[in-house]
């Protein structure tokens, strides 16, 4: 974890640019993006895509990366990659990305945002590289072997955010390291060739932590996520099989109580009410009404974006379409950066 000084100044930071965004945002490039792992779920949407689409509207120039390569960090199989990229874009429109302002686009289409790797590997050193709490997390989390591309996996998401010159990535407190590498990364290369890399900063979320039906983190593979893709119906069935326990007093406890909290936050965060608030309300109507509560809740929130997942769901060739734009578009950009690398380098014979 950085220490706590550098977690203040990067606290300092985000605080600067946010206030610095309602008049200044044109000069603000955002990268972030998501694994095509799985479906997106709600605390993707309220953890991240809200705010993409906020500073979309705002007028900063936004990018999402598609990371289909980081899938093959940590798992053995490109089964159903296509089909999760595809969902992952419909998923983007319906909850208000516009591929007019954002550029969409994945990261095997763009050959030479990964030929950045090969420069940037070495500006870090190894020691560096295993210090990353991220990477020990994500090892941990999955099980598997520690390849070299999870090890690397920082310096993969430095040539993400750099290819296109972006300033602003907005992270929670746990992946500012990533911030750290890849401003230590662009520093080392301004220092050693040339200034071809802008100073990056974290835009930290203050969105609180949405947790699982379960109470846990929220996760596909927990079976406690309810996913965008998911209709009224078959989220209801999920609310209703979440455990709670056997009180009938509904109280907000998260340590005490995770799962009946879990769904006093969910409910909570799709109302814009506060969760100790609901709990008062239904009181003793036990663990049923509270699953009513939120089962109404998060249906009438995501009704909208169902209808509109719905309709570019139908229309394959549109997805197809924004993806294949978004990429060339990228490829023109990394293309540029690339040259200027090389450039700056000496390698151009």
């Amino acid at each position: 974890m950085p220490n706590e000084g550098s977690y203040e100044a990067a606290v300092r930071r985000s605080d600067e640019i946010q206030a610095d965004l309602a008049e200044h945002a044109g000069k603000y490039n955002m990268l972030t993006g998501d694994r095509p792992t799985g479906r997106l779920h709600l605390g993707h949407y309220f953890g991240t895509i809200v705010e993409r689409v906020r500073l979309q509207n705002l007028g900063v120039h936004t990018n999402i990366i598609i990371a289909d390569y980081q899938v093959i960090t940590d798992r053995d199989t490109t089964e159903h990659i296509a089909d999760n990229v595809y969902n992952m874009v419909i998923d983007y429109l319906a909850c208000g990305i516009d591929p007019e302002k954002t550029m969409i686009f994945t990261h095997s289409a763009v050959p030479a945002l990964n030929q950045l790797m090969l420069p940037f590997l070495s500006l870090v050193s190894e020691s560096e590289l295993h210090r990353n709490p991220t990477v020990k997390a994500e090892q941990e989390a999955s099980g598997h072997a520690l390849t070299g591309l999870l090890l690397t996996y920082p310096v993969h998401q430095a040539c993400d955010i750099l290819f296109c010159k972006g300033n602003v990535v907005p992270v929670g407190r746990d992946q500012l390291p990533h911030i750290e590498i890849t401003s230590k990364i662009a520093r080392r290369f301004n220092e050693r060739y040339g200034k071809v890399f802008p100073e990056v900063s974290g835009l930290l979320t203050s969105t609180p932590l949405i947790p699982g039906l379960d109470g846990r983190k929220m996760s596909k593979s927990y079976g406690n996520a309810i996913s965008l893709s998911m209709t009224a119906e078959e989220t209801a069935k999920l609310i209703k099989k979440s455990k709670t326990d056997s009180e009938r007093m509904i109280t907000f406890d998260p340590e005490n109580r995770p799962g009946v909290s879990a769904l006093l936050t969910t409910a909570g965060i799709c109302t814009g009410r506060d969760p100790k608030e609901i709990a008062d309300e239904i009181g003793m109507g036990g663990g049923g009404a509270l699953k009513a509560y939120v089962i109404d809740a998060v249906n009438s929130y995501f009704e909208p974006i169902r209808q509109r997942r719905a309709e570019f769901a139908a229309q394959p060739d549109l997805i197809r379409d924004i993806l294949h734009d978004g990429n060339a578009r990228a490829n023109v950009i990394a293309n540029a950066t690339l040259d200027e690398v090389r450039e700056a380098m000496g390698m151009v014979y």
